[in-house]
């Protein structure tokens, strides 16, 4: 650990959910002590959402530390827990927050006044803290005290508008993407870019990332074409402008995918040169000299019979098979892969060991997400399982907030250390 980047820098962790946790783990995973503040006043739902792990019986376990999706995200933190509805709580926020590098929260401004944690009033107990507030509208606006996840920020941004096919409603892109990506990527660099200027200075700041406006900025293209064009993108399903065939076509079911017998290859033909190539793949050269297919928007004005011949020739082979096939004669293509494609079957996945296996206490070995990059130097990695909760209370009142055992005990008792 003393080897990592980031060690010797302490991050109070008062996030939850998704954006702010995932964060925090990233910035664990180089070596940083991130301590999780929780309550059971204020239980992060994460903790009691699917999917749970099983007993041997096949039923499954129950309890606040059980489950996957809560546990990916919170390897190698520690756990304590404060009511911060108390004004004692409150004060040891403070006694955290002044033992710390960095401050880390995701809650809207209207609970961090409730809890009397805004900027203004903690840096008068640590002026060096590297504050980063990251609500779904900002500390600020109309709309600053909305509540929101990845699932309403999808919609909100425009992202849903852009998923789905042009004939049905927007589908958004089925998981909360923002959440598991772009906004805890966008907060652990404004962090590292604050530990650089203080630094530099020796001054902390406040990071504001309001998530909406960080969201936005994966629309690609979409507000440029209204800007310069006054055009609106829509959904386009699998398709793309400048290239035919692109979408994802059905391969031979595979009765050894659990749950997911279906299969699919995603496949992309930019030129001609590829689209000549994947019709001799399938045995077919003479389909590329097809007036119907012959040019790019031969193929786009017959895209339907276009992508029901493609069709046609993928659904007769396994996946796998189509794949191979499709790259040796340089065409792009990939297995629209799913959960056990990743853990069990994808040769590179597992060559690189990218997840990272864990004993827990409660859930037994199980795998998580490894580190977001890979430093020659001082590679990342998760120093541990994620916490039960409070499991570290009394080693963060004793060892980081400096209170004796009767101290702990008092707190205890009073249904401050919850």
């Amino acid at each position: 650990m003393a080897d990592l980047p980031l060690a010797g820098i302490r991050v109070a962790d008062f996030s939850w959910f998704g954006a702010g946790p995932i964060a925090g783990q990233t910035l664990a995973a180089f070596g940083a002590e991130v301590v999780r503040v929780e309550s059971e006043a204020k239980i992060d739902s994460l903790r009691v959402v699917q999917p749970f792990a099983m007993n041997p019986d096949g039923t499954y376990k129950t309890g606040y530390n059980v489950s996957g999706y809560f546990n990916n995200f919170n390897a190698g933190k520690l756990s304590i827990q404060l009511n911060l509805n108390t004004e004692k709580g409150q004060e040891l926020a403070y006694r955290l927050i002044e033992r710390s590098d960095i401050f880390l929260t995701n809650f809207t401004p209207r609970v961090i006044e409730k809890w009397n944690l805004r900027y203004e009033q903690i840096r008068q107990v640590n002026p060096r803290i590297i504050a980063a507030y990251a609500p779904m509208q900002g500390l600020e606006g109309p709309h600053r005290d909305f509540l929101g996840f990845g699932a309403v920020l999808t919609p909100v941004t425009g992202i849903s508008e852009l998923s789905g096919f042009p004939h049905r409603p927007p589908i958004g892109v089925g998981t909360n993407y923002p959440d598991y990506v772009v906004n805890p990527g966008h907060t652990v660099v404004a962090i590292l870019a604050a530990l650089r200027y203080r630094e530099r200075t020796g001054k902390g700041q406040l990071i504001e990332l309001p998530q909406i406006e960080s969201v936005v900025n994966v629309l690609g293209t979409a507000v440029l074409d209204y800007l310069a064009n006054g055009r609106v993108q829509t959904r386009a399903g699998n398709r793309h402008p400048t290239a035919a065939p692109h979408g994802a076509f059905r391969c031979k079911d595979d009765f050894d995918s659990i749950n997911s017998p279906d299969r699919w290859v995603a496949i992309a033909c930019r030129t001609e040169e590829q689209w000549r190539a994947l019709c001799a793949a399938f045995g077919h050269p003479e389909v590329a000299d097809d007036p119907r297919f012959a040019t790019l928007a031969a193929r786009k004005a017959n895209e339907e019979e276009l992508e029901a011949l493609v069709g046609s020739w993928t659904r007769e082979r396994k996946a796998e098979d189509v794949m191979e096939l499709l790259q040796a004669h340089g065409v792009p293509c990939g297995v629209v892969q799913n959960a056990q494609d990743l853990l069990e079957r994808d040769p590179h996945i597992k060559a690189r060991g990218y997840y990272q296996y864990l004993d827990h206490p409660e859930t037994g070995r199980s795998a998580y997400d490894g580190p977001v990059a890979r430093l020659s130097e001082t590679p990342g990695y998760h120093r541990s399982p994620a916490p039960l909760l409070g499991e570290h209370t009394w080693e963060v009142c004793t060892r980081i907030l400096g209170l004796s055992e009767e101290e702990v005990a008092d707190l205890l008792a009073e249904g401050v250390l919850t």
